[in-house]
């Protein structure tokens, strides 16, 4: 069975490894944790450290954002929707009237 893991213990492992006082090695062993993991997650860490000094609401800004901008997309789409059916209806309508006169 695989261990799983919260963000504030990998993060604690992955500070010591870039601290470097201890091997990787004795890091590893220390929290009982495989030598590939705390390497991965030392190797982690530089890549989310921004995200720590981000506000919390801008995910959420940005998440309101993007839901107004398909709510915006999805009417476009009902408006082009029901406007394409009116075309087909009146087209059928004209094209047969001509025809049939």
């Amino acid at each position: 069975m695989r261990k799983s893991y919260n963000t504030a213990f990998k993060s604690k492992v992955a500070l010591e490894a870039i601290k470097e006082q201890e091997t990787i090695q004795q890091i590893a062993l220390k929290y009982d944790v495989h030598p590939n993991q705390v390497s991965q997650w030392k190797k982690q860490l530089p890549d989310n450290l921004p995200a720590t000094f981000e506000r919390p609401n801008k995910k959420r800004e940005e998440e309101r954002r993007l839901e107004q901008e398909r709510d915006q997309l999805l009417r476009t789409v009902g408006e082009l929707t029901v406007v394409n059916e009116f075309l087909k209806k009146n087209t059928a309508s004209i094209t047969g009237k001509i025809r049939n006169d």
